[in-house]
């Protein structure tokens, strides 16, 4: 059974929200391996996704899903009812073109109206859909990543939504016996269907093809961000996705109160945005509204555009999104009336979000609407759809509402999630499975028989540690990725997910992300990504100002030498010793995997991409370096 908790009234800091505590049962087995599940078990879930929509179609076929900006600024609608019709529709076209899982339909668009349009039809025929990150498509040069997803899944059809953008990578990549159907535009030498064609389809057997479907059908492929390796096709079925919506809901009663209104940009190639985000909205009979900002110093703007215009029952972003908001908040009292006026709930994910800016969060939120409001994480990766752990149990327990809610915590198991703890050197692996977690990887069975264990669990990489090895039924703290750490020439093993939560922590707001170098060497170094706004505020420098001339300005100079001598002074030996630093003026690349649509950096590959800046830093030949005073 849930049993929804809320602040003890002993407690005025939060704001009350309904969510489950999560009770655990552990039982450690000989060689220091642990079972974890959630007491509560998981409810029944629907066969199909799309269940959800048609009940609230029957219900209330008005009520908005999904809704976006179009060129006049006025939001562009499609209702239940509507996007009922328009699946079944569509769903027809694709069966009439014979394509099914050895032949899905590949969306090369972002997020838009239309291209959910495309995926409820492909869900509703039963045919897998495959949305694929825009930057392989409008930021790469040589389309590589493009051409291991077309050659990995083999599209029978293309979307997109305006044909030209997509021009150069559709004729590298997809062949010319693809159909490419596009919501608007032409292609020079190829031909395009209109996406009006497929809405405009009379359904004729596609309704009896739709109750065949089995909760085993494939919903879509996702491909991982390729952190650890090549990326890879995570079969992602109908079980998995209603599974975990009901592991949600279960978690947070909450969102079966009221249906949720989500303003959100995260993107649908990623399983945060597409599975997680769309799926609560739709699960649960809320709204969907389309964010066409993302946290850039570009885009931000239209981010901020929406929530004046929306105001959300729950909000979802990665750590930078959540930055650059807060300090918004602090700044805007329209901003502040509208973003707080019905908002339950924060969640973050793709990364660490720093006890500094949870800390800035929370002051300018209680400033506003006299209690905090609860930030909820968790762990969960592409291949589980992605939930597995909540941190719930920090709002119910501890004493007091809100006493485990911390950075780095990532809580207890959700009902239906069964949890296995691996040692792995010093660590723990985390390892999932139940009815949320994959088949396998599309294609790929040698891949798919490395990632289960013995017992068939899920082998995540991902370390955790007890939050409080006393008392264990607190839950787990995200460990770092086992595939980041590395030894230092004398062997000393380096634990790279706690030092660098460390100095991101410690050199807030001026640092964004780091990266920590570099294995087999004799000491630490750091490649440190600089907010560059905060570091311009410091030094009092106008807008557009090289970020050359930024770093090279003395506060910011004085800053970081500052962070590089409190690291060095609070060490307690060579493995969190850093004995220099470089703040790089280049942003990581999106196109060369330095970081992903999430903006969360990937360690490994930027290290990789900056080989030769890395040993510069260690020659002592790259400029500005920064090392530790005498003294530290």
């Amino acid at each position: 059974m849930t049993r929804a908790a809320s602040p003890s009234s002993a407690d005025a800091r939060y704001r009350a929200v309904s969510v489950n505590p999560l009770p655990v049962r552990l039982r450690q087995e000989p060689g220091g391996v642990w079972h974890l599940h959630c007491a509560d078990d998981l409810a029944p879930y629907p066969r199909h996704l799309l269940e959800r929509l048609e009940a609230v179609a029957a219900t209330d076929p008005g009520r908005t899903l999904v809704a976006q900006r179009g060129p006049d600024g006025e939001w562009r609608r499609i209702s239940y009812g509507g996007m009922l019709a328009d699946a079944r529709a569509i769903g027809q076209a694709l069966l009439d073109r014979g394509l099914s899982a050895d032949r899905p339909v590949a969306i090369l668009s972002g997020n838009s109206v239309d291209h959910l349009r495309v995926a409820a039809g492909a869900l509703y025929a039963g045919v897998p859909h495959c949305p694929v990150s825009t930057g392989y498509s409008l930021l790469s040069r040589d389309f590589q990543k493009l051409r291991l997803v077309m050659e990995t899944v083999t599209p029978g059809l293309v979307f997109v939504d305006k044909a030209p953008a997509y021009a150069a990578a559709i004729a590298a990549v997809v062949p010319a016996d693809v159909e490419t159907v596009a919501s608007s535009g032409s292609l020079p030498h190829r031909a395009v269907t209109p996406l009006a064609d497929l809405l405009a389809t009379v359904p004729t057997t596609v309704d009896a093809v739709y109750q065949a479907l089995t909760p085993d059908t494939v919903a879509k492929f996702l491909f991982t961000s390729g952190s650890a390796s090549t990326p890879k096709a995570v079969t992602t079925t109908q079980r998995m996705l209603c599974a975990n919506q009901q592991m949600l809901l279960q978690s947070f009663p909450v969102f079966g109160e009221e249906p949720p209104v989500i303003v959100d940009w995260l993107p649908w190639n990623h399983t945060y945005g597409g599975s997680h985000n769309v799926g609560i909205a739709l699960y649960n009979g809320g709204s969907y509204y389309i964010d066409d900002g993302k946290p850039t110093q570009q885009h931000f703007a239209e981010t901020l555009r929406n929530l004046r215009d929306i105001s959300p029952t729950v909000h979802f972003n990665v750590p930078k999104g959540w930055e650059d908001l807060t300090a918004a908040l602090e700044e805007d009292a329209e901003l502040r009336h509208s973003f707080y006026a019905r908002m339950r709930m924060f969640f973050f994910g793709g990364a660490g979000l720093s006890q500094a800016a949870w800390d800035r969060l929370d002051r300018v939120t209680e400033a506003h609407c006299g209690a905090r409001i609860p930030v909820f994480a968790g762990l969960g990766m592409t291949e589980t759809s992605p939930s597995c752990l909540f941190t719930t149990g920090g709002f119910s327990l501890g004493g007091s509402a809100g006493a485990l809610l911390q950075a780095g915590y990532v809580g207890l198991p959700a009902p239906g999630c069964a949890v296995k703890l691996v040692p792995v050197g010093d660590k723990l692996e985390a390892r999932f499975a139940g009815p949320h977690v994959m088949p396998g990887y599309w294609r790929a069975p040698d891949r798919t028989a490395a990632a289960f264990d013995e017992d068939g669990y899920y082998r995540t990489g991902d370390g955790v540690r007890w939050l409080d090895p006393m008392r264990p039924e607190l839950g787990l703290v995200f460990d770092g990725r086992l595939t980041e750490d590395f030894k230092l020439s004398s062997g000393t093993f380096v634990n790279v997910g706690p030092l660098r939560a460390r100095v991101i922590t410690e050199g807030a707001p001026y640092v964004q992300d780091v990266v920590i170098a570099a294995p087999e060497r004799d000491d630490l170094g750091l490649l440190i990504f600089p907010n560059v706004e905060a570091c311009a505020d410091l030094a009092a420098l106008p807008a557009g100002t090289p970020i050359g001339d930024i770093l090279a300005a003395l506060p910011v100079r004085r800053q970081f030498q500052a962070l590089v001598d409190r690291l060095a002074a609070t060490a307690t030996g060579s493995a969190n010793r850093v004995a220099r630093a470089l703040v790089l003026a280049d942003a990581p690349s999106l196109d060369k995997g330095e970081v992903t649509d999430k903006r969360s950096i990937n360690q490994r590959m930027v290290l990789t991409q900056r080989a030769a800046l890395v040993d510069a830093l260690y020659q002592g030949t790259a400029p500005g370096i920064y090392r530790p005073a005498p003294s530290s």
